[in-house]
């Protein structure tokens, strides 16, 4: 019996042992059978892209762990290159009638910006031909036709202290549009005034405007103002300077008058 017993192991161990071997025969030709189909089989241009790599099903590896050749990991097939310009006609059955949108911003068309012509230089009266002028003191060094004439640069200052007055009398009755003042102080601190009025031909005068400004030097010590009127006929454009509305004993000054 013990005999026999012993026999009867035997023949089941090496029955076992005969199936494992045959198991992992038959899971090496498996593996090299599935090995030989990744690595050789051809695409079918005529299938779509998104179709499942036949080797590996969609696991995206050759079933060994390894990176499935034929699909690249992806589980879908790839294209040799040769077949890729064939492939790319390919159309998509599953995404019939869903059209790709291309991403766009709103947008509309609208004028473009015209340049603007560049504003002409105002024509400056000449007022030594259009008008006469009246002053109430002048230094010679410094005399009015240093202040209206366009080519001097002297400007003019008084040969007195005080309020001074200087009258533009035109010889026709003129349409001013643009009036241009400059003022400059370099040695004393004070503040000026000044008023400019016009007159038509018959009639009362009208202001047109009056302003003070602070001198300090060094400062400040330029005044430049840019005056756009709309007057019609006038006969006289008078402009009276206050240097020092405190009383003091600064003399007045203009270092340009100009009249368009």
């Amino acid at each position: 019996m013990l005999r026999l017993y012993k026999h009867l192991r035997v023949a089941v161990y090496q029955g076992v042992r005969r199936s494992r071997l045959n198991c992992r025969q038959s899971g090496s030709q498996e593996l090299h059978r599935l090995r030989t189909r990744c690595s050789g089989q051809r695409y079918d241009a005529s299938m779509p892209m998104n179709q499942q790599c036949p080797v590996c099903k969609g696991r995206r590896t050759d079933g060994n762990g390894r990176t499935c050749r034929q699909c690249g990991g992806t589980g879908e097939l790839r294209p040799g290159p040769d077949e890729r310009d064939v492939q790319a006609h390919v159309p998509y059955p599953h995404r019939q009638g869903q059209q790709q949108k291309e991403k766009s911003l709103r947008k509309r068309l609208i004028s473009p910006i015209r340049q603007v012509a560049p504003v002409p230089e105002a024509e400056w009266l000449e007022l030594d031909r259009a008008a006469s002028v009246e002053v109430t003191s002048e230094d010679p060094q410094h005399p009015i036709e240093g202040a209206l004439l366009r080519e001097d640069k002297r400007g003019w200052r008084a040969s007195e202290a005080g309020p001074q007055t200087v009258r533009l009398i035109f010889d026709q009755p003129q349409n001013i549009q643009r009036i241009q003042l400059a003022f400059e102080e370099n040695e004393a601190a004070r503040t000026q005034e000044f008023v400019l009025r016009w007159m038509p031909k018959t009639g009362q005068s009208h202001e047109i405007v009056r302003q003070q400004w602070n001198f300090s030097p060094p400062a400040t010590v330029h005044e430049a103002e840019n005056f756009s009127v709309q007057l019609s006929g006038v006969s006289t454009l008078e402009l009276v300077i206050t240097p020092d509305i405190s009383g003091g004993k600064a003399h007045a000054s203009l270092s340009q008058l100009r009249l368009a």
